[in-house]
């Protein structure tokens, strides 16, 4: 028999060593990137014709984002004002224009996308990693045929009070307002008291394009009177109207106070002068000119052309200067827009000699006993100054021959010795010179 022992095994230590790999998450946001606005409507857009809208582009994350491509889906529809690729730092916005353009009639929907790379962080060993941020924009819009619209400016045309056989311009302007060009044939009134003027037709009107004419009242009888000038075209609106509207005002009356203006007699060379009126009655009057058939007689106190309202009046003078002795007359006559135009004045006069007058004075003598002679003074008003008529007259009488008809005049004399020496002024006498 065989017998055991005890035996102990002993085992090494054993020694298992763990590793863990930690990941952390990255702290950028799940969304980075945003657009604004979210939803872009362009509305009716004519064909043919576009529309901008902005759009902006806005990192929202807190890494830097890496925008590659811009993408648009649609018809009608694109982008401008950025080139790609471009970096964003966080909170950074850029924007671009998106423009829609409608190739045909009808609705059109697309959308704005933008892609952009995202750096992200892992904080054990620094590792990075990327990642594809996206945001979209949706588009919608519709296009619209393109038309042309005539509008007027101003949209009615009204005119002054005008006598008939008068006229009056007033300028209108046709614009074409619409999308599309215009081709304007016919222009018309419904009354003849207005035309057209300055038209050329048929002519084109581009998107924006205007022209320019003049329409005229010439009213061919007094009292109101209304129209329409018509305009055709092939615009959305085919025939515009604006209204016209003018009055034809009955003439005024020229009035002239007095009828006939009678001078009576005067000497020639000599001027007289009466004084007339001239007035309007029942409208305005305009006078273009005032003159008459004879030189002697010569109209003053006025100018032409002159207009008088109704009820206002207008002085004037006439003077008759006389050349030769025997009667004279003439017409005076006013040409205006009156009814009653030329209005005439009769004018009348008798010329004759002059009459001559004479002033004979008379003194005492001085009672000096060397008196040389006298001197003898005349002024026009009392108290002088006075003027000497006379010098060293021998006599105590003296006759003046120059003094003129109608006037008075005052004399005083005064006494001179043999050495010059002269005295004080006499008294004064005044004379009276009878007309004529």
């Amino acid at each position: 028999m065989t017998g055991f022992g005890l035996v102990r095994l002993w085992a090494p230590p054993l020694f298992v060593s763990v590793f863990f790999f930690l990941s952390f998450p990255s702290t950028a946001h799940a969304q980075q990137i945003a657009v604004a606005p979210s939803a872009l409507g362009f509305g009716n857009v004519p064909v043919g014709t576009s529309q901008t809208q902005p759009l902006s582009i806005t990192n929202t994350g807190s890494a830097s984002l890496s925008v590659s491509s811009v993408t648009v889906n649609g018809t009608g529809y694109a982008v401008s004002g950025l080139s790609y690729p471009f970096t964003l730092s966080p909170g950074q916005s850029v924007g671009l224009n998106v423009i829609f353009s409608p190739p045909a009639v009808g609705s059109d929907s697309g959308s704005v996308s933008v892609t952009a790379l995202t750096q992200t962080s892992k904080h054990y060993r620094k590792r990075t990693s990327s990642s594809t941020a996206s945001a979209t924009a949706t588009l919608s819009g519709s296009g619209i045929s393109a038309t042309g619209q005539i509008a007027p400016a101003p949209a009615i045309l009204t005119f002054g009070s005008l006598l008939p056989g008068t006229s009056q311009s007033l300028t209108e302007t046709l614009t074409n307002t619409g999308t599309a060009s215009v081709v304007v044939s016919q222009a018309g009134t419904s009354s003849a008291a207005f035309t057209a003027s300055g038209l050329s037709l048929p002519t084109t009107l581009g998107a924006g394009q205007s022209l320019t004419f003049s329409v005229v009242f010439a009213p061919p009888v007094s009292g109101s009177i209304s129209g329409n000038l018509a305009i055709l075209s092939n615009a959305s609106n085919p025939q515009l109207n604006i209204p016209l509207s003018g009055n034809g005002n009955t003439p005024g009356q020229l009035t002239l106070s007095p009828l006939a203006l009678n001078f009576g007699s005067v000497s020639t060379g000599s001027p007289a002068s009466l004084p007339g009126m001239l007035s309007a009655t029942g409208s305005s009057v305009t006078i273009s000119s005032g003159t008459s058939t004879s030189a002697e007689f010569v109209l003053s106190g006025t100018s032409f052309p002159t207009t008088l309202a109704a009820g206002q009046s207008v002085p004037f003078t006439v003077t008759f200067l006389p050349q030769t002795s025997g009667t004279a007359t003439a017409n005076l006559s006013f040409v205006s827009n009156a009814a009653n135009s030329p209005a005439t004045e009769s004018l009348s006069g008798s010329g004759v000699a002059p009459i001559q007058h004479s002033v004979d004075l008379s003194w005492g003598a001085s009672s000096s006993s060397n008196v040389a002679g006298y001197n003898v003074f005349r002024a026009g008003v009392s108290g002088g100054p006075y003027a000497t008529v006379a010098s060293a007259n021998s006599g105590t009488t003296f006759v003046d021959g120059s003094v003129r008809a109608g006037q008075t005049y005052y004399y005083v004399v005064t006494a001179v010795d043999t050495s010059g020496t002269e005295s004080v002024y006499s008294n004064q006498v005044q004379a009276v010179i009878p007309s004529p």
